[in-house]
């Protein structure tokens, strides 16, 4: 029996290819999301995040599970399910767009890559979007075959990691654009490789479509890595609420509209395409909206670790808000966080009221992204 046979609650949580390798490499503890066990302690997260700011990270994002859509009307089917207008998405391209319901609530905010004409990938965030696609083809009339494919994602993220991608790949590897993708083999190991990433940072991720390649790839990819500081690691909390980086259940959920978040470059009203939630959400940019995204700097001691409960915002005897993801960035020097505020209230500038698990303690309204706001350091 190995070390890692006798870990989890049962086999209703999937482990992912690369489960055995990221406890070899250190990874203390787990938690679940699309039903799947994700890496969320390789020691300190403040060393987690120096690594990714100064060197590399390998992170195992298999939980981004992938909706496959094939079939004759996949391009119009895709576009049915999300508000973002997709006629100019190119094969070999990937766009960042949100799942809407027919209330506009935001269902799911995953990447979408485009295989071929009729062959799309919805790497997901953490909800059931195959059941929900499965189910819209129903009685959708449209010509479509939807699954999960066998299909991992890896993340390498961190300003090394083009430097490592070329010792695996060559240095052709160097022209794949921001949010583009192309088809790879490594040492035969079947892969899409995309430039993109939850890290704010330079990155790629390595869907590999061959899951009993999990532990060699793994190990492939931090051999070559060595050299240029790669280290294995998790998705940094502090990094991506520095970026303003969403994270589904926390910063969005089902009663979440675009609107409310800033999104409304990703919703398209004026095109022909009808689209799930399209008559919801022309109301809601009609009539405005009751709440915004916006950023708090948290004046107290630096917080340890990132909130666990959603945080009330308070002005006076009234409360505001909530804060829904919270963290301190020890480059920032500051307790930073993303909040969800009454639209009368969200004044830039403004003192609000946090009340956090240590007791109440004052906190200012400010623009976010709080690092890096025109994300010039990924797509660089």
């Amino acid at each position: 029996m190995t070390q890692t046979d006798d870990f989890g609650f049962g086999t209703q949580i999937r482990k992912s290819p690369y489960f055995d390798a990221t406890v070899r490499w250190g990874a203390q503890g787990f938690s679940v999301y699309n039903h799947m066990y994700i890496p969320r302690d390789f020691g300190n997260p403040e060393q987690n995040f120096w690594n990714l700011v100064n060197e590399a990270i390998l992170c195992d994002v298999a939980v981004e599970r992938q909706v496959e859509i094939t079939g004759a009307d996949a391009a119009k089917f895709v576009q049915m399910m999300t508000p973002r207008d997709l006629s100019k998405m190119a094969v070999g391209q990937c766009k960042y767009i949100l799942i809407t319901n027919a209330d506009g609530g935001i269902l799911n905010d995953p990447i979408l890559l485009r295989l071929a004409e009729n062959h799309f990938w919805i790497s997901l965030a953490d909800s059931d979007i195959l059941l929900w696609a499965q189910g819209l083809a129903v009685h959708s009339g449209m010509d479509v075959s939807i699954c999960e494919p066998d299909v991992s994602p890896l993340q390498l993220q961190g300003p090394n990691s083009g430097l490592i991608m070329q010792a695996l790949f060559g240095e052709e590897i160097m022209d794949l654009k921001y949010y583009w993708h192309r088809e790879l083999e490594l040492d035969g190991i079947p892969l899409i490789v995309s430039r993109t990433g939850w890290s704010s940072e330079l990155g790629y991720e390595l869907y590999l479509r061959d899951s009993s390649y999990g532990d060699a790839l793994w190990e492939r990819i931090m051999a070559a890595g060595m050299e240029y500081g790669l280290k294995p690691g998790h998705t940094s909390s502090i990094r991506r609420i520095e970026g303003g980086m969403l994270s589904y259940h926390a910063d969005a959920d089902i009663n979440t509209n675009p609107f409310e978040l800033g999104f409304d470059r990703l919703v398209n009203l004026d095109m022909e395409a009808e689209f799930i939630g399209k008559a919801a959400l022309k109301r809601i940019k009609e009539e405005g909206v009751t709440r915004k995204q916006i950023g708090l700097i948290i004046d107290c001691d630096p917080l340890q670790g990132p909130n666990t409960t959603f945080w009330p915002i308070n002005k006076g005897d009234e409360t505001i808000g909530k804060v829904t993801s919270a963290v301190y960035s020890p480059r920032l020097k500051q307790n930073i966080a993303l909040a969800m505020v009454s639209v009368d209230h969200a004044v830039l500038g403004a003192d609000v009221e946090v009340v956090t698990k240590s007791g109440p303690t004052r906190a200012t309204m400010v623009e976010f992204p709080f690092y890096d706001p025109k994300k010039q350091i990924a797509a660089a």
